[in-house]
């Protein structure tokens, strides 16, 4: 039984799943339910002039999950329970129990749960695959990974859980350790490998590659991958002979070829948002209802696994209602245990809300962290002429103690490691192995980061090796239109990396570098100048991405937008709203996001978008109300592109169904004062602006002037749109009364009829007023798009400016450049806010961040900014540095994600810059002082 069909026979044994925002008075800012904040929010342009919720934040209105208590909360009980975990700070020796004589008598928690209570309970972990087989350590086994939870203690008043918090922080004694033990690591969480032997030319099709023949994947003997055999029987044992095939050409290439080998690490980080992991859980065992306020970027998945959680245990369920908040994680909130650790100590707390939430200690201690990686990387370099022949690369990364997405990061590392480069042959695999330390999950880059600053690494040591200029040896390779990515997946849309080579190597930082180099050093006596250049592309979505929305215009034109995107930092509600307005000419009246009930939209799913199989799904697609997903989580760079996609199709759609045909009525009957039969006026000139609708030369109508015109005409006012994407979007067609058949770019599509339209019609809106319109025919894109890997990309090229103090070893960065091509920027200062944000996660990355892995590392529970080195503005030249954007190739472009890729071309940047500066090659990040001053030594 999956998730989703456990969700479903949930329901219909009665328990009730709601999910939603906070209701007034305590959502504060957490639905923006009055778009114009201002009279001024808008300029001429039709540009924001600041974001959505901007006023709310600057004047402290905005509000963040951990901000909320039982009190603020709207049918809570007013008592506010708290708990705590105490932790396991070894990972070898056997755990025997926890002694609480450092409390006292006055101290001692008002109740203690350990992993035997949840035994006896029915308590276990949801998918034990994905967050591990257990909550708490049993008595007399040893700990999966270092910092994890053994108890959870629970007080019903403030003062005695915080002194007991204080009293045990730091202290061994309260833990009790056994015989030392080998360690208790799962199995290693999956292996892959992406091969492609390409045809003769680019284009030509592949001898070899994952989308037409397979991905292959590993099985283990221990902690040893054993792949396939290589042969002719099955895809995966003809792509092992591809990979032989390539391994034999890179041993037999001869002195007019260049063969570089190198390897290279990148460590482990804690992404460091500002609000810890928390969560404030009610569970009314009378009613059987089970209230949250969790920080989460994914609500569906905490509610349906936290009723798979309650509803397997003894403890009643009829109920679960998540409310949420405001909230930032750059992934690590994504799929996290900690909700889970939040609904448990409820299910303990007597009725009463209990609220479990990290400082920062404890944040380090079990927060998901950025990946470790190990790559080896060789690449086969054609001397002459500088093309890339072929290039394998085999990562493996350290999951830690669960398991999370740690294969899907190790697997998304490998097909992005090509970076903006055509190669003819290649083979990456990537393996995801466990370990004792803290879990690795979803951070920024998922894997990216690691694989692509390497290639950028190697390609500038080649470029010196070959005697060529670093960007000519990019262009010589770029990848261009057309071209097949590693999994042999065509990219969607056109290939701008060569203009941002091209803009790059004619940037006064590249093209006078050698000249700046001397000029600086000779005035600046013990200090070396580099430049550095990185130059990536990194993929958006997650290849099964759903999104709902719904649009929709009173008789007075009053406009109304609601969402199930909800706000995680980047200014999604911003965005959504504006998009809009671009095309129905006027922002929404009203707008609500992270809407989660739409009763409009009755929809049944599988939630097995990468798994099923094509029959399968053949099967199920011909139910008109079944799709692969409803929803997607707020992560993954997902909301300008696919979560905007459904908000256009909305809006075009009361372009099609209402605003033309009411307009052109009114213009046929001579409002605005001009005959409408003179003229070949066309859909396709329409256009609105300013709150205007004009087309061929026509009297221009006001928007509520046509509002007006389609209620009266009982057209089509109101439109939900459901959509899916699996590397390409899902096509269907409806039958609509009065509309005929008609094919949109979605999957379900609900709609509401004019006040005037004819009773049968409004009969059909059934559906909490709305008409949902069962499909006649759709088209999904097949499961093989799987195989994909990635379509979508968005590019981002970095020069970087240093100096070296080489007497002590520190970098000064001086300035950096960025290039950037995103499609049409939507807000172009939210573009501009992400690419500053994510440069200086970048350079952290880079120069300072780093966690050690065991026992020296965050998981004992001693780790805080105290000893973690963030970047502060003085080590990001904030006040030097520049970027540009690359115009659109129309104003009919799709914006592109980027949250993402804005941080990661700075890497192999700051590490190329410190090899031109220093004449010595880094291989391990982050580039520190200590490691500069032993390589100069």
């Amino acid at each position: 039984m999956n998730r989703r069909n456990f969700l479903r026979s949930g329901v219909a044994a009665g328990i009730a799943i709601n999910v939603s925002f906070l209701s007034r008075p305590a959502q504060a800012r957490l639905v923006e339910t009055a778009l114009r904040p201002g009279p001024d929010w808008l300029d001429t342009t039709g540009q924001p002039r600041y974001r959505l919720d901007a006023i709310a934040k600057v004047t402290g209105e905005k509000t963040f999950s951990r901000d909320y208590r039982a009190q603020n909360l709207e049918g809570w009980p007013r008592e506010q329970s708290h708990a705590f975990m105490i932790h396991a700070t070894k990972a070898d020796r056997r755990f025997e129990g926890i002694d609480l004589a450092v409390l006292g008598d006055d101290l001692q928690p008002d109740r203690l749960v350990l992993h035997e209570d949840l035994v006896d309970d029915g308590i276990a972990v949801p998918s034990p695959d994905f967050f591990g087989d257990v909550f708490l350590v049993p008595k007399g086994q040893t700990p999966r990974l270092l910092g994890q939870p053994v108890a959870i203690l629970i007080y019903h008043d403030f003062a005695r859980f915080d002194a007991a918090k204080r009293t045990v922080r730091f202290n061994d004694s309260v833990v009790l350790y056994g015989d030392q033990t080998p360690y208790n690591s799962p199995a290693p969480y999956g292996a892959a490998r992406y091969v492609r032997v390409g045809g003769d030319t680019p284009m030509a099709e592949d001898r070899y590659a994952p989308l037409k023949d397979a991905v292959i994947y590993g099985s283990f003997s221990g902690e040893t991958v054993k792949w396939p055999a290589v042969g002719d029987k099955d895809a995966s044992a003809r792509g092992m002979a591809a990979a032989a095939g390539i391994e034999r050409q890179i041993e037999d290439a001869g002195e007019d070829a260049l063969v570089l080998k190198r390897s290279y690490f990148s460590q482990s980080i804690d992404a460091s948002a500002m609000e810890a992991d928390n969560g404030n859980v009610w569970y009314d065992r009378e009613s059987g209802a089970l209230h949250l306020m969790v920080a989460t970027q994914s609500p569906y998945e905490v509610a349906e696994v936290s009723a798979e959680l309650v509803s397997k245990s003894k403890f009643p369920l009829n109920a679960i209602d998540l409310k949420i908040g405001y909230t930032v994680g750059y992934g690590t909130k994504d799929h996290a245990i900690f909700p889970f650790f939040a609904v448990v100590a409820a299910l303990y707390g007597d009725g009463r809300p209990v609220r479990l939430a990290n400082n920062r200690y404890e944040q380090f201690q079990m927060g998901l962290k950025r990946h470790a990686f190990w790559m080896d990387n060789t690449l086969l370099i054609d001397r002459e002429t500088g093309a890339f022949q072929a290039m394998t690369g085999h990562s493996r990364c350290d999951g830690g103690g669960r398991a999370n997405f740690s294969s899907s990061v190790a697997f998304v590392g490998a097909t992005a490691a090509q970076s903006i480069y055509y190669l003819p042959s290649s083979d990456f695999s990537a393996v995801a192995f466990s370990s004792r330390a803290v879990e690795a999950g979803s951070t920024r880059g998922y894997g990216t980061l690691q694989t692509m600053s390497a290639t950028e690494m190697m390609v500038d040591e080649a470029a010196e090796l070959l005697g060529m200029d670093a960007i000519d040896l990019r262009l010589a390779n770029v990848f261009k239109s057309g071209m097949k990515n590693t999994q042999g997946a065509v990219p969607g849309g056109a290939m701008r990396n060569e203009e941002i080579l091209l803009k790059a190597k004619a940037h006064p930082l590249w093209a006078e570098r050698h000249e700046r180099k001397k000029a600086y050093e000779a005035q600046n006596p013990g200090r070396k100048y580099g430049v550095g250049y990185g130059h990536v592309q990194k993929d958006y979505g997650t290849g099964a991405e759903a999104a709902v929305v719904s649009l929709e215009f009173d008789p007075r034109g009053r406009i109304a937008l609601r969402h199930v995107a909800h706000e995680m930092g980047p200014g999604v509600t911003t965005s959504q709203a504006i998009m809009v307005g671009d095309i129905l000419g006027r922002v929404p009246d009203e707008t609500e996001f992270g809407v989660t009930r739409w009763p409009q939209m009755p929809l049944e799913t599988t939630d097995e978008p990468y798994t099923l199989s094509q029959e399968e799904e053949d099967r199920r697609k011909q139910n008109p109300r079944w799709t692969p997903r409803f929803t997607s989580p707020m992560s993954a760079t997902n909301s300008v592109y696919y979560l905007g996609h459904a908000t256009r199709e909305a809006a075009r759609a009361l372009l099609d169904f209402a605003i033309w045909p009411a307009a052109r009525a009114l213009w046929s009957r001579g409002a605005g004062g001009g005959a409408l039969a003179p003229y070949d006026v066309r859909r396709e000139d329409l256009r609105l602006a300013d709150g205007m609708v004009n087309a061929g030369g026509m009297p221009p109508l006001t928007f509520e002037q046509v509002a007006a015109e389609a209620h009266d005409m009982g057209l089509i006012t109101g439109v939900t749109v459901h959509t899916f994407n699996r590397w390409q979007w899902t096509e269907a067609e409806f039958d609509i009364p009065g509309y005929g058949h008609v094919r949109r770019t979605v999957d379900a599509l609900a709609v509401k009829y004019g006040r005037n339209a004819p009773e049968a019609q409004k009969a059909l809106m059934s559906n909490a007023g709305w008409h949902f319109v069962e499909r006649a025919t759709v088209y999904y894109p097949p499961t093989q798009r799987n195989n994909a890997g990635v379509t979508y990309y968005a590019p981002v090229a970095t020069l970087a400016e240093v100096a070296v103090d080489m007497a002590s070893g520190k970098v000064e960065l001086l300035t950096h450049h960025s290039i950037m091509e995103c499609g049409r920027q939507v807000v172009p200062p939210l573009v501009s806010g992400q690419l500053q944000g994510g440069l200086a996660m970048g350079i952290g990355h880079a120069l300072k961040e780093y966690l050690p892995l065991y026992e020296d590392g965050p998981g004992n529970g001693t780790w805080n900014w105290n000893r973690y080195q963030l970047p502060r503005s003085k080590d990001v030249a904030v006040w030097t540095q520049t970027s540009e954007i690359l115009e659109p190739l129309s104003e009919t472009d799709a914006p592109k994600g980027i949250a993402e890729v804005v941080m990661i071309a700075v890497v192999p940047a700051l590490a190329n810059a410190i090899a031109h500066a220093t004449g010595k090659r880094f291989y391990e990040l982050p580039i520190t002082p200590e490691k500069i001053l032993e390589a100069l030594s």
